[in-house]
């Protein structure tokens, strides 16, 4: 049995201690704003903040998430930071089919809160782990630099 917290709240969990914290939050937990994209990492469709940092959540184990705060797309709206990122990308309309765009999002509000005036460098290095089969990638530099003059 572990304790995880997630968005806040304190969640009693009875799962192996290496299962992936992306598996906890979409079967377990039934929070399935955090994607599956290719489970080893390389596309940043499972992002989430762990004490804010932004993570993959399909290699976090449960037994690395306890004593974390974690935070998913359902609450990112509750920070300063992801609020803004939030706004940002429904002005800009930033989104196309949709499906990268919920760790797109923790990636950029993770960027904001270490950098708050980030460079086209600064978002091309925090954002170069999460790929967008649609190509949104000038909508996404757009947003952030919006989010981060908002």
């Amino acid at each position: 049995m572990f304790e995880l917290n997630v968005n806040g709240q304190s969640h009693q969990v009875d799962v192996p201690a290496d299962m992936p914290v992306l598996w906890v939050l979409r079967d377990v937990l039934g929070m399935t704003g955090t994607k599956f994209g290719c489970g080893i990492a390389q596309c940043g469709a499972c992002t989430v903040h762990a004490d804010g940092d932004a993570v993959r959540s399909c290699l976090l184990t449960v037994a690395d998430a306890v004593g974390r705060q974690i935070t998913t797309i359902e609450a990112i709206g509750g920070t300063p930071e992801g609020a803004r990122v939030q706004k940002a990308w429904l002005d800009l309309e930033v989104v196309q089919c949709g499906y990268c765009q919920s760790g797109q999002i923790m990636s950029a509000a993770a960027l904001l809160k270490r950098a708050p005036k980030p460079t086209d460098t600064d978002i091309d290095d925090a954002m170069s782990g999460n790929i967008c089969r649609c190509g949104t990638y000038v909508r996404i530099r757009q947003a952030i630099h919006a989010a981060a003059e908002a």
